[in-house]
Formats: structure tokens, sequence, C-alpha cells
């Protein structure tokens, strides 16, 4: 996953912000919960019965929360309303919400303490994050940074010969600033802001990168790509046999090796250093245990032929994707990354997640539905200028379900875990 210097730099600027190396450091330090305590933790988290679920509404209000839409209590939903989101409507697909918190996030994007919404229909999953959350927030926080963000789409170009693709190439890349201009017509949102080029034979694939603000922005690149392509038609003297709008090298909604090394959608990394006394009182393992299973792990993906090493990124960010109007398809690709363990010379549990491939938004798709607008106001990621924060809360959530699934497994918790909490009428 290495970066070219230009992207060095934004990776730089966007740690550090206006502040020095100095304040940027502290800004991003576990906090301590003496000086900064924690919100009040959810209540009653086994109890399944109406009157515990009454009790966790109550708790989110009073930290300025509201679940009405979540309880059934908001706005009807009209056909109207979904207009760009379904096609041949008939009604919705009630999926549970779960809450987990609070989570203690010191980012470059975010900082604060979160009580983050889950959908899923899966028992046990809740449960986990929520103790992932518990020791992680107990340890001062998650450590937060998306680093670098961008979209691509890459179109593929026939022509009769390779002299054709030549002298087209020849013609085009000197034209960067002009496609620009293309884009810019399109969307107000979105920047072209790179052009790779892979050729076989006689096809050429273009992939164009582009920033998309704070949409997840997968129309908004297609649609951008079409108007580049058009143009291209129109105004090349070498003319192509013919073109497709994605020659299926864009790595979209699939993992693909080209996304993990370069990057799509928001890279983003998190951390977390936990106390040997921590794992050993909520985890009920240790830290050198959980290190060396997680050496196990590593070899054991490595034989499967997985694009990165993690235990179970889908889970988190599907739950998290459904609770907040994302694409939910997105989590193909999204869920490719590397978990790293490690044991540091205090004896503490250094735990790291990095995403190289997030693909999310805080405006357009679904985001504007009234039980996804609630969750993302639950987490203070609603509407423009949340995007990055909304990415970095993914990286945080889903390093607690990688701490907690460890944790388990280390433990020999895994399957006790899931015969409490993953079967009916327990």
């Amino acid at each position: 996953m290495a970066v070219p210097n230009e992207h060095a730099r934004v990776i730089l600027q966007r740690i550090l912000g206006d502040e020095t190396i100095e304040k940027a450091y502290e800004r991003l330090a576990p906090r301590d919960q003496k000086t900064d305590p924690l919100p009040p933790r959810l209540t009653a988290t086994s109890d399944h019965s109406t009157d515990a679920m009454i009790e966790r509404r109550r708790l989110l209000s009073e930290q300025g929360i509201s679940t009405d839409q979540l309880a059934g209590q908001g706005e009807e939903v009209s056909p109207e309303l979904l207009s760009a989101n379904i096609e041949n409507f008939v009604g919705m697909a009630r999926v549970p919400v779960g809450v987990i918190g609070p989570l203690r996030v010191n980012g470059t994007a975010v900082n604060g303490d979160f009580y983050i919404p889950l959908a899923t229909s899966e028992g046990a999953l809740v449960a986990s994050y929520h103790r992932g959350a518990i020791v992680a927030s107990m340890s001062g926080g998650i450590t937060s940074a998306c680093l670098t963000e961008s979209v691509v789409r890459a179109p593929c170009f026939v022509f009769e010969s390779l002299r054709s693709v030549g002298a087209f190439l020849g013609w085009l890349l000197p034209r960067f600033d002009e496609m620009q201009s293309v884009v810019s017509q399109q969307t107000s949102h979105g920047k072209l802001i790179d052009l790779r080029t892979s050729i076989v034979g006689k096809e050429v694939y273009l992939l164009f990168e582009f920033t998309t603000g704070d949409a997840g922005g997968q129309n908004m690149v297609t649609i951008a790509t079409q108007a580049i392509c058009m143009w291209i038609e129109s105004h090349s003297p070498v003319h192509p046999l013919q073109w497709f709008i994605d020659g299926n090298m864009s790595g979209d909604k699939k993992a693909t090796a080209q996304a993990f090394s370069y990057a799509r959608g928001k890279k983003v990394i998190a951390e977390v250093v936990v106390k040997s006394r921590l794992v050993r009182r909520f985890l009920h393992t240790t830290p050198e245990q959980m290190f060396r299973y997680w050496q196990v792990s590593a070899m054991g993906g490595i034989q499967s032929g997985s694009i990165g090493i993690q235990g179970h990124y889908a889970n988190g960010l599907a739950a998290m994707f459904i609770a907040c109007g994302q694409d939910a398809a997105c989590v193909s690709e999204a869920a490719v990354g590397i978990t790293r363990l490690d044991v540091t010379g205090d004896g503490d549990l250094y735990v790291s997640v990095s995403l190289p491939n997030l693909i999310c938004g805080t405006v357009g798709g679904g985001t504007h539905l009234p039980t996804a607008r609630e969750c993302l106001q639950m987490i203070g990621c609603e509407g423009n200028g949340k995007a990055r924060k909304f990415a970095e809360l993914c990286a945080a959530t889903i390093l607690c379900g990688e701490l907690s699934i460890v944790g388990a497994i280390s433990a020999g918790d895994f399957a006790e875990a899931h015969a409490s909490y993953g079967r009916p009428g327990r």
C-alpha cells in the first residue's frame, strides 16, 4: 500500500492539519479517564426485554441522541422519497439495530465519545463489538486517521493495433487539464486527480482517479468518466474501434489486489494499546496469547490466498453500512485490509487495522432516508464535511471487532459466545 510522494504530502497534511508535529502528536494520544471521563456505558446489555430496550433508549436520549425513527415513531417513508434509491418498490426490510459504546476515538477528523449503530441479524455480533469498544475506550481510546481518498473508474478503448494505441496515448496524455475541465462541467464535488494507463495488446485501459467530496461517489465517477470518454471520442484524431465505460479494472464492488496496493475509496488506519490488565479482565486471555494467535491466523490467511489479513471486517462494515445508508455491496471491497497485533515493551497489547478500500459517504445514496439520517446524526456524521469523520469511525469500529474476536478465539470463548448469543430462544 505504498503511495507516491504527492500522496505522502497529502497524508502528512491530513495528520498535522495547521498544527505543529508536537500538537498533532498530543491530539492523537490516548485520553486519561481520570481527567476526561467516559460517558455512561449502555445498561442491561444482556437483557432482551422491552423494559431494557426502553432503558437503553432513555440513556441515549439523555446524551442528546434520538432513536425516534429507529423506534418507528418518526416520519413515514413515502414511495416518492425513494425514487433515486429503488425501483418496483413494495415495502421495507426491517433489520434490527443495536448500539455499542461509548467508543472513544482520537482521530485526524474526529475526536470524541460515540455510540455506534450497527444493523444486523447475527447474534453475538453487537455484543462482541461492544466488548471491544469498552476495552479500547478504557485504554484511552482509538487513534484513527483517514490518510487518502479517491475512487477509480477504468474505461477500456479498443484499437486496430499497438501503433494506434501509442498514437492515441501520445495525443491524450498531455491533455489532462482538458479532461479535468470536462469533469468540472459534470460535478462541482468530484475532481479528476490522476490518470494511470494499462496496455494489453491493442487495448488500453484508462484508470481515472477522482476525489468525490463527501459522497461515496460511485455514480459521480461513472457520469464524469462517461463525459470524458465522449469528449475523447469526439476530439481524438486516433479513433478507437469501440470503448466501454468500465473494463473491469477499477475494482468496483470486488476485492482486488490492485485496490489493496493503491487504495480505492478512503484509506484509513486505526490503532490502540490495551493494558495487559484489561486484556486479562475483559478478554480472559493475555497479550502474548493474542499475539500468538495473530501469527497463526496470518499464516492461515497466506495459505488461503487472502487479500490482506484480517478477522471479520465484513461483519462490522456491513452492519454500519446498512444502519447509516451506505451502499452495502461496497463491503465486498471495503472489507479488505490488514490487522496487526504486537506486544509492547511493557507487556501490553498493540492492535491496528489498515483499510485501503473504504467506500463510504455522508451525502447521497441512502444517507437521506429517515433511519439512516438518524444513525448518522447519532455519531455526528450527517451531511457535508463529515465523510472523513465517518470513515475514521468505521475503522475504529472495525478495530473493536478485531480486538474482541481475537480475544475470544485466544481464550477459547468463540464457540461458547455464539452458542449463548447466536441461537434463538436461548
